[in-house]
C-alpha cells in the first residue's frame, strides 16, 4: 500500500485517478481559532442583534424605515473601508428616524469569467490566495466597522466562509448568479440573519421567489463546524428572507416591475415587498444612472408605496473604478470592481430617500 501523501503537497501526476487538476492543497485556519484570536466584545454582539430586529421590523411591516444598504462594491483596502465606514456613520446617525443604514461591506466577488475573487479570496491582490491572512482581516475589519456603530451586510458567496464572519453579519445577499442555487438556499435556510435573494441575472423574479421559499423551509446538509470539522447541518428555516430587484435583461425598478413582483409574492403567499438594488442592470452598468434611479425609487415611495422596504447603492470614496496592474499603485478610495459613485454624490441620495421616507409617512398619517 502507497502512503498517504502530506496534504501540503502537490499532488503526484503518475497513475494518480483523482486530483489530477489540483495544483496544491494548503491547511485552512478554524472558525473557532479565528473568533479565539479576533473575540466580538458583548457590546458588538449586542450592537448586532439590535440591527438584525431592526432590520426585521422593518420587513415585517412593524417600522416604516427604509434599509438602505450602502457602500463599495468590493472591500480592498482596510483603511479607505474604515474612512468610507466613518463618514457613513455620521448620515445613519443624522438620518437615522427616516433610514436604516447598513454598511456594504463585501469580501468575496462572483465573477462572470475571471477575475479578481475578492478580499478574503485574495487580500494581497497578487494572487498569491492567501485565503487565511483574507479571513483574518477580514474579520478584523468588520469588528472595526462595528466598534463605529454601524450594522454590516455581505454577500454570502462561498459556502463556508460564513462560519468566519456570520456572527457579525446583520443583513446578508444572495447574489443573482447564486439564487438558483440549492446549497446558498440551504445556506440562507441556516443562517441568523435577515437574507435578500436577488432575481436571476436575465431578470426573473420568479428564481428569488422559489429561493424565499425553499429558505424558510428546514434543511439537512453537509458542513463545517466551527471547529473546522464536516457535519450535518440541521437548519429550521428562515423566516426573514426576501426579494432585491436588481434588473436583468433590462431594469426592474419602476412601478410596473414593483407590481409584477409583489404579484408573485402574493401568489406563493409571501409578504409583499421588494428591495431594489440602484445598481447593477437597474442602471445598466453606468455608475452615475444609480443617483437617476434612486430618484425615481424615492418618488415611488413619496408617493406613498409602503412595499419598497429597502434599497442598495455601490458608493465609494471617490467615484468610478480602476483595474488593478501589477506594479502599478491605486488610487485612493476608487473601486477594483464595479464603479461606484461618490460619499459626495451619496450623501444627497440618503438625504433624498429620508425625504421620501417623511413624506410616505405625512400620507399614511403616523409620526415617528
Amino acid at each position: 500500500m502507497t502512503p498517504s501523501r502530506p496534504s501540503c503537497l502537490a499532488p503526484e501526476a503518475s497513475n494518480s485517478v483523482e486530483d489530477t487538476h489540483i495544483k496544491s492543497i494548503r491547511p485552512l485556519i478554524t472558525p473557532a481559532l479565528l473568533r479565539e484570536w479576533l473575540p466580538a466584545p458583548a457590546a458588538t454582539h449586542a450592537l448586532v442583534a439590535a440591527s438584525r430586529s431592526a432590520l426585521t421590523n422593518v420587513l415585517e411591516g412593524r417600522d416604516d424605515r427604509l434599509i438602505v444598504v450602502v457602500g463599495p462594491c468590493s472591500i480592498h483596502d482596510h483603511a479607505q473601508a474604515i474612512e468610507y465606514a466613518t463618514r457613513l456613520k455620521q448620515q445613519a446617525d443624522a438620518l437615522a428616524k427616516d433610514l436604516l443604514v447598513v454598511m456594504r461591506v463585501y469580501f468575496e466577488k462572483p465573477r462572470t469569467t475571471v477575475g479578481w475573487k475578492g478580499f478574503i479570496n485574495d487580500p494581497n491582490m497578487d494572487g498569491s490566495f492567501a485565503i487565511n491572512d483574507g479571513l483574518q482581516k477580514a474579520r478584523a475589519l468588520l469588528l472595526e466597522i462595528l466598534a463605529l456603530g454601524l450594522p454590516v451586510g455581505t454577500e454570502f458567496l462561498d459556502l463556508l466562509s460564513p462560519q468566519f464572519i456570520s456572527d457579525l453579519v446583520s443583513w446578508g445577499a444572495i447574489g443573482a448568479r447564486t439564487t438558483e442555487s440549492q446549497s446558498h438556499r440551504q445556506l440562507a435556510s441556516g443562517l441568523s440573519c435577515p437574507v435578500g435573494f436577488k432575481n436571476g441575472t436575465d431578470g426573473g423574479v420568479k428564481v428569488a421567489v422559489d429561493a424565499i421559499l425553499a429558505a424558510r423551509a428546514p434543511h439537512a446538509f453537509i458542513g463545517m463546524t466551527q471547529m473546522g470539522q464536516s457535519a450535518i447541518f440541521e437548519t429550521t428555516g428562515n423566516q426573514r428572507c426576501h426579494v432585491i430587484l436588481r434588473g436583468g435583461k433590462q431594469p426592474n425598478y419602476s412601478a410596473a416591475d414593483v407590481d409584477a413582483a409583489c404579484a408573485l409574492l402574493r401568489k406563493a403567499g409571501l409578504r409583499e415587498q421588494v428591495m431594489i438594488d440602484v445598481s447593477h442592470a437597474n442602471s445598466n452598468k453606468q455608475y452615475l444612472r444609480q443617483i437617476d434611479v434612486a430618484q425615481d425609487v424615492a418618488s415611488q415611495i413619496a408617493a406613498g408605496d409602503a412595499r419598497i422596504t429597502g434599497l442598495m447603492i455601490e458608493s465609494h470614496l471617490n467615484e468610478g473604478r480602476q483595474d488593478i496592474v501589477p506594479g502599478q499603485p491605486l488610487a485612493w478610495g476608487v473601486s477594483v470592481t464595479d464603479a461606484c459613485i461618490s460619499m459626495e454624490q451619496t450623501i444627497p441620495v440618503l438625504q433624498q430617500l429620508a425625504d421620501a421616507v417623511r413624506t410616505r409617512r405625512q400620507r399614511s398619517g403616523t409620526q415617528r
